[in-house]
């Protein structure tokens, strides 16, 4: 055939399309940028990603992590303090409806012991944690943050409480707390309803949030990956949310089933898709505080240090009293054995086993650092 017939019959050849790999790896590299992406962007991100592709944004948010905090993670103390709730969330262990639980709660002195192990093993960040129990009214956590905070001037101390009014967020703070965590759980109302009953509003949840960041709280938002009835575009809309509210934590874990709820007989969450979450989180909010989760260790071995490895940088272990910790279970199958100095030091070796270093530090965001 004639040079000039076969140039003409390949002008005539259709432009090739990108693969979906490349549109991924691109979209990955505009997030890595520093620019947002609309909510089909991040569609085609959760629904279309290869194998290939997580890797790549594994890398970069890795990269961006590292830029920032080097291979520094920051561990915390957990204190559960109360598995009360006044909430009846269908997801959760503790919830209202489960007459299985036995409860307990954690006095103010209980409360201090818990911390004054943790700091003698090198914590500098105290997490208190409890389901929405009204009996800790707003004078009673006031007292016990500043009992903390004149024991340990030195220390942060976050609390994840559940939904309160501004004043008392604000009473809150002003008596020595730092941090609130309040995982949003899902930013679609109507999947928000599918998961709790009508009493719980998100956008309830949603305005604590604003109040929290808006009075100074180092705030924390977050959500399940894999909950019943979730879908990409609900996990678009997390994300979304999450790069308009800009949070200085993010909690992102895989929904594991508790038996005596509602869903207890649904399939937990994918794991590799919460590490990819994890690293597209890492890449929109580069400086964010982003726990690899308990809920992400229980779910597969060894998921925790992938989730470090996938750009996360905080991990939480339980200070909690060893004979109160098998009665709060958000979820089936959470380690709760363990001396809390074995359990440090074992974490200790595990991350330094992945290269990266355990640090004893508060471990403020960077915003709040300088």
């Amino acid at each position: 055939m004639p040079l000039r017939q076969t140039a003409e019959l390949r002008a005539l050849e259709p432009t090739p399309v990108p693969s979906v790999r490349s549109r991924c790896a691109d979209l990955i590299d505009t997030l890595a940028d520093g620019c947002r992406l609309g909510r089909d962007g991040l569609v085609t991100l959760i629904t279309s990603a290869t194998a290939a592709d997580q890797e790549h944004a594994r890398r970069r948010a890795v990269a961006v992590a590292h830029e920032h905090f080097g291979n520094r993670v920051f561990v915390r103390g957990l204190i559960e303090f109360s598995n009360h709730c006044r909430q009846d969330c269908l997801y959760c262990g503790i919830r209202k409806g489960n007459r299985a639980v036995e409860r307990y709660r954690l006095d103010a002195e209980q409360i201090l012991r818990c911390c004054a192990q943790g700091y003698s093993l090198g914590y500098r960040t105290f997490v208190l944690q409890s389901g929405e129990d009204a009996w800790y009214t707003t004078d009673v956590v006031v007292d016990i943050v500043s009992r903390i905070r004149a024991a340990y001037p030195d220390c942060a101390i976050t609390l994840s409480i559940g939904e309160r009014g501004r004043e008392a967020y604000q009473r809150f703070l002003d008596a020595g707390a730092d941090r609130f965590l309040l995982r949003h759980e899902t930013a679609t109302a109507d999947h928000y309803a599918q998961l709790h009953p009508p009493s719980q509003q998100l956008a309830t949840r949603l305005r604590c949030l604003a109040d929290l960041k808006e009075i100074g709280f180092q705030t924390g938002a977050g959500f399940m990956v894999g909950s019943p009835f979730q879908t990409p575009e609900h996990l678009a809309a997390d994300l979304a949310l999450l790069a308009e509210l800009r949070p200085h934590m993010v909690g992102i874990g895989p929904f594991l089933p508790h038996r005596s709820t509602p869903f207890g007989d649904r399939s937990a969450g994918s794991v590799d898709l919460t590490l990819f979450l994890l690293s597209l989180v890492r890449l929109m909010l580069p400086t964010v505080l982003l726990p690899s989760t308990t809920a992400l260790g229980t779910a597969r071995p060894g998921a925790r240090e992938q989730g470090i490895q996938a750009g996360a940088n905080v991990l939480m272990l339980n200070l909690s009293p060893q004979d109160q910790r098998a009665k709060y279970l958000l979820y089936d199958g959470k380690s709760v054995s363990g001396e809390v100095a074995e359990m440090t030091h074992a974490v200790q070796r595990s991350l330094e086993r992945i290269g990266y270093t355990m640090v004893v530090d508060r471990g403020d965001h960077p915003e709040v650092a300088r």
